[in-house]
């Protein structure tokens, strides 16, 4: 498992708005994440968990969230889930999205990720499924995400 990332986590979470100041340094890393101010709520090994507001600025023509807003969720959580999941000697990528769009999404969206299967060390790359599904406050799911991440092998700098 990524050690930085996870490591980073475990010591903001607990801390008042330790979650917020994790997020806001994801963001800051990747900072497309910043334009749906998404909120990591937990991470582990496995699984990850954030959450969406609703506001004006992820709101589409028809007062509900926006699709593109929902997959970027989908792409936050899934990727840090795929971080945290990995072998520390493995990297990965996305490679591609599938979605279903649901049911109109009003309100807070929460979206959980999990790996298709279990990640594993290997000396060649391979295609890591990760699913990411997302519900509304009344826990109907409004969308479902498989994100095909690539997983690798780190490659090793010449000395």
């Amino acid at each position: 498992m990524s050690t930085l990332v996870l490591r980073l986590w475990r010591k903001l979470e607990p801390k008042p708005f330790g979650k917020r100041v994790f997020s806001w340094i994801i963001c800051r890393k990747a900072p497309y994440f910043a334009t749906i101010a998404p909120r990591m709520v937990s991470l582990e090994p496995g699984r990850g968990e954030a959450t969406l507001a609703q506001r004006r600025a992820v709101t589409n023509h028809i007062g509900t969230v926006h699709a593109i807003a929902l997959c970027n969720l989908a792409e936050f959580v899934g990727g840090l889930t795929c971080d945290v999941s990995i072998p520390a000697s493995m990297r990965w990528i996305p490679k591609g999205m599938t979605v279903e769009y649901l049911k109109k999404a009003s309100g807070v969206q929460r979206a959980v990720a999990t790996p298709a299967f279990p990640p594993r060390e290997a000396d060649d790359g391979y295609d890591l499924p990760m699913d990411v599904v997302v519900t509304d406050p009344d826990g109907d799911t409004t969308f479902s995400a498989r994100i095909a991440m690539w997983v690798s092998p780190k490659t090793r700098k010449a000395v």
